[in-house]
């Protein structure tokens, strides 16, 4: 009789034990997918995703990744626009205004090499003063289209002319500038806005907004210049 009792209660205990076992195991599991829709949600905050508006008018979410692509017609108008603001001067832009604002668009190692390229262009030493009534000008013949050296990184050829016109010369005498040129994508826009910006400073502002910084510039026929080892 107590043999029986005691298998009785045995019986009674591993449908108890079944459904604890059971009730654990579901615990366990909602407690791991709970964890993970914590871990999901910190991935989305450490890494926003960004909103993609499609040629259709739908939109989409995508996840942020590093852009070192740019068009290649993105490029070309980088390189034109930035040499012409560079290399245009006049008694309103001066030559030491325009560098100081314009600069901002070259790398850090470039800036002290550039900078003495173009105090040389011609005997005269204009970069320090432009007389009243004398301009420079760059005229661009031809820019080539980009070559890609590296990830993130692009060679491209320039063809140009900076124009000297004076009250002396009305046709202008011609100073060529072919240079190879060499730039990269970075990931921030190094330009600035001042509190009281100059027309010079929203041009370079807008050129910055690509993305693209200029970090050599040299002799179009030096074959020692080249993106590859930097």
């Amino acid at each position: 009789m107590q043999l029986i009792k005691s298998e009785t209660k045995k019986s009674s205990i591993l449908p108890l034990l079944a459904v604890g076992t059971f009730g654990l195991h579901l615990f366990t599991l909602l407690l791991l997918l709970f964890h993970g829709s914590i871990l999901q949600d910190l991935k989305k905050q450490l890494t926003p995703q960004t909103l993609v508006q499609l040629i259709d008018g739908r939109a989409i979410n995508v996840d942020p990744k590093p852009n070192y692509e740019r068009h290649p017609e993105t490029i070309r108008r980088f390189v034109g626009e930035t040499m012409i603001l560079m290399l245009t001067w006049s008694r309103q832009q001066p030559p030491l205004t325009v560098w100081e604002i314009s600069s901002q668009l070259l790398s850090s190692d470039l800036k002290p090499k550039f900078q003495s390229d173009i105090t040389n262009l011609n005997v005269t030493n204009q970069f320090a003063n432009i007389n009243q009534g004398t301009e420079y000008v760059l005229v661009i013949e031809k820019i080539s289209q980009p070559t890609q050296i590296a990830n993130g990184k692009w060679e491209i050829e320039m063809f140009a002319n900076q124009l000297n016109f004076s009250s002396f010369n009305n046709l202008g005498a011609s100073i060529p500038f072919n240079k190879k040129i060499l730039l990269r994508a970075i990931d921030q826009p190094k330009t600035f806005l001042p509190t009281k910006p100059l027309p010079l400073h929203l041009a370079a502002y807008r050129l910055g907004e690509a993305r693209l910084e200029i970090y050599d510039i040299c002799d179009i026929k030096d074959n020692k210049c080249s993106g590859k080892s930097n």
